[in-house]
């Protein structure tokens, strides 16, 4: 049984059908790369997901439990959301707070943890990956890259059961793309499950178990690194994948 399965997920923005009736299925430790060119639906596939976005129709289960995606109440939201992170692609992070107080605001504010209790896991996280050094720093002294590794520490800090990645990488100057994929090719070595959006082929390739290709609106084809990458099936994959390799 998954641990996550999503059915029947449609989303329109006015007259724009964005999501067209999307099926994904997520087991634990799953590392899922989500490909697709600009206005696929991958990024409010994640949004819908993780309830950033509220889909016209659709169905969850989530450890068992069933969700209309439509009509789910505040409440069931933050149960779920207590479960999963989610890491965007512009950082989002608080600019006058430090790395550390970034990563422990949520576990202080809406788990009504202990500060030192807080701080203590705070720093494990940071640690995880590679920012122990930076406790204190505020995002105007981090690189790029080291903002986006602050906001995967806030992402883990909580243990999900899931994480979300929008484009982390997007975002980056090309030297800095590196350190961001390392710690996110750590996590999925230590069996963390991932749903991750990228334009990283070579990194969805070597890290994923799932490889999923979208186009319109809709998942075009899915299957393992080795069915997608070098036995696609479908003319559209073949042909995005084309496009990548030239550039």
């Amino acid at each position: 049984m998954s641990m996550l399965k999503v059915s029947g997920l449609t989303k329109d923005f006015g007259d724009l059908k964005v999501l067209k009736g999307i099926d994904i299925s997520v087991d634990k430790g799953d590392v899922i790369s989500i490909l697709g060119s600009s206005g696929s639906g991958k990024t409010t596939l994640l949004r819908c997901m993780n309830y950033l976005e509220r889909a016209d129709s659709g169905e969850m289960v989530f450890d068992g439990q069933s969700y209309d995606m439509h009509t789910i109440g505040k409440k069931d939201i933050r149960v779920i959301r207590k479960k999963t992170g989610f890491v965007f692609q512009n950082y989002d992070l608080f600019i006058n707070k430090t790395a550390l107080q970034n990563v422990t605001e949520g576990l202080i504010i809406a788990r009504k943890m202990p500060k030192d209790e807080a701080f203590e896991l705070g720093k494990k996280a940071l640690d995880r990956v590679g920012l122990s050094d930076r406790l204190n720093y505020y995002p105007h002294q981090l690189s790029g890259g080291q903002k986006q590794r602050v906001a995967i520490a806030r992402a883990i800090v909580f243990e999900p059961e899931v994480i979300y990645f929008d484009e982390p990488t997007s975002s980056l100057d090309p030297e800095l793309i590196g350190e961001v994929l390392s710690v996110m090719r750590d996590l999925a070595q230590s069996g963390m499950t991932m749903c991750i959006v990228t334009h990283e082929l070579n990194f969805a390739k070597s890290v994923s178990n799932k490889v999923i290709f979208m186009a319109d609106g809709k998942i075009i084809e899915e299957g393992t690194p080795e069915d997608i990458f070098e036995n696609a099936k479908e003319e559209r994959t073949r042909r995005f994948l084309a496009s990548y390799y030239e550039r």
